[in-house]
């Protein structure tokens, strides 16, 4: 399906940064807000994801978030998003999924995707490629979070055939996928560091790869928190949309995910992202009930102006 096809969907382009903050702001959000996180202190948490209501494991590094590294060390915790949208990307009434928009040729490059990995777990299954990008120092807990999951992914789903196997004989070889997740290999996820800082247009390809030719959506979860993140956070997403050509079928997307937190920081954020993209509020019926405004959540999504 082209973008022609997903719009009317999406309903009202919004116009005006002010409007929909106040709009958003404005109304009754759930008391108790804090920064976002799910529990800063804990070094493993188990978190629900998907509609089946599977638990997966994210270990977090309360250390390393507290220590001064000067780039930021948010990524070292789960937020409280991050669940939610995987969740809402991976189910089979996914907006984006159940138009066609995304789908098993589909590349999505995450955005300060943070140690938990959790959107790639519950959705990598559906793409052709999912590239995880965040910061050097997240790296190594993000591959470690990956591999656990996806080993006890594997675990679940061949427990069946292994009761089976051992009735017939010996067991078989462990499988290429488990062997790929044993020794940190995931399929189909790919993780890279991407300093939105630093990185600049003739870098992104190289460190994207042959992928961007499908790259049908570019998202992230609560990364916008600091106005001197608004920026660089808002170029580099048009830089990896702008990768595919202009006459593509499928324009690369943005979608954005976040906390209703800051209405000085969000409005920011946003006057920047529509100087560059035609922006749409996800409409609440195309969302999960706790992933909507009322609950303290938005979800937007953006094309380029240049590729309507």
């Amino acid at each position: 399906m082209t973008f022609e096809g997903l719009l009317p969907l999406l309903g009202h382009e919004i116009q005006d940064a002010e409007e929909e903050a106040f709009l958003l702001f404005s109304q009754d959000l759930p008391s108790g807000r804090n920064l976002g996180f799910i529990d800063s202190k804990a070094t493993e948490l188990s978190v629900p994801v998907g509609t089946n209501g599977r638990e997966l494991t994210v270990i977090q590094s309360p250390t390393l978030l507290s220590s001064s590294i000067s780039t930021g060390t948010t990524g070292a915790v789960l937020w409280k998003v991050t669940p939610l949208f995987a969740t809402w990307l991976s189910s089979i009434d996914n907006i984006l999924f159940k138009t066609g928009y995304l789908d098993a040729s589909s590349t999505i490059v995450e955005l300060g995707c943070g140690i938990s990995g959790l959107v790639a777990t519950a959705t990598s299954h559906r793409v052709g490629e999912y590239v995880c990008t965040d910061q050097e120092y997240v790296l190594k807990h993000l591959r470690r979070n990956l591999g656990a999951n996806a080993l006890s992914s594997l675990n679940c789903k061949t427990k069946g055939k292994q009761a089976r196997a051992k009735a017939k004989g010996p067991a078989a070889p462990r499988s290429k996928s488990e062997a790929e997740a044993d020794d940190g290999h995931f399929p189909k996820t790919r993780t890279l560091a991407l300093d939105w800082e630093t990185a600049t247009v003739t870098s992104l390809p190289s460190v994207i790869g042959a992928s961007t030719d499908q790259l049908h959506a570019v998202i992230a979860c609560d990364c916008i928190y600091n106005s001197y993140l608004v920026q660089p956070f808002v170029q580099t997403c048009a830089e990896l949309c702008r990768l595919r050509p202009k006459d593509a079928e499928k324009p690369t997307i943005c979608v954005i995910a976040q906390q209703l937190r800051s209405d000085e920081v969000f409005e920011e954020w946003l006057r920047a992202f529509i100087q560059d993209f035609n922006v749409w509020r996800v409409p609440d019926e195309y969302l999960d009930s706790d992933l909507r405004p009322d609950q303290g959540f938005v979800v937007h999504v953006g094309v380029l102006r240049d590729r309507l």
